[in-house]
């Protein structure tokens, strides 16, 4: 499994067999390179621009939305629910949180998630390898509730997400408070998972920005 980060909470995530799941596409407002690359699947969150700009993109993708299961060949979907925020959905609505299983590995992305999870999402989601995790605060969580959800979910890789940059303007934060907390936090151009080749603990992993 290959994971590459388009920008936001968007990543493209290859399969060995060809196949290729996007999350999150963004719409060009947000500021990021447009990306030409075609997607099979496509997760969409919730419904904000920066996170549903499905026919932004190329090709003609399937595209999961909201709770529930979705198997697709080899590869399995669960949508697990949660909010955009801390109080029940009442600012921003609801929000879904994905587990895409493939290839011996659980990969965890949480979407705009606005809370700490509730025990009962975290055993819904059960273990994961790989958690894109949002950081930059406002909208979502911080990089302290952040570090409490990776406490809660035990990751194996922890890729952070939906953080400032200098493409956006959105008034979120930078990564830096939260990789503070993880020592030896990695920078590369993609990430390549197997599941005989995952850390013994946490690991964070910024992903370069594919252009």
């Amino acid at each position: 499994m290959i994971i590459q980060w388009l920008g936001h909470a968007c990543f493209l995530i290859a399969f060995s067999d060809g196949r290729v799941l996007m999350t999150d596409p963004f719409g060009p407002e947000v500021g990021y390179p447009r990306p030409a690359y075609p997607a099979d699947v496509v997760t969409v969150s919730h419904q904000h621009f920066d996170h549903n700009a499905v026919k932004q993109f190329p090709g003609r993708p399937r595209v999961i939305e909201g709770e529930g299961c979705h198997v697709l060949e080899g590869i399995t979907i669960t949508g697990v629910p949660s909010f955009h925020d801390s109080s029940k959905g009442g600012q921003r609505g609801k929000n879904t949180i994905f587990v895409i299983e493939a290839e011996g590995l659980r990969v965890c992305h949480l979407g705009d998630l606005g809370h700490v999870l509730e025990e009962e999402q975290v055993e819904q989601i059960g273990r994961v390898d790989v958690l894109m995790i949002p950081v930059g605060g406002f909208y979502t969580i911080g990089a302290g509730e952040a570090v409490r959800v990776v406490e809660q979910l035990k990751p194996k890789y922890v890729l952070p997400m939906h953080y400032k940059t200098s493409y956006i303007d959105f008034p979120i934060s930078t990564a830096d408070d939260f990789l503070s907390r993880f020592p030896g936090c990695r920078r590369e151009q993609e990430l390549r998972v197997t599941a005989d080749s995952l850390p013994a603990s946490a690991q964070a992993v910024i992903i370069e920005l594919k252009k």
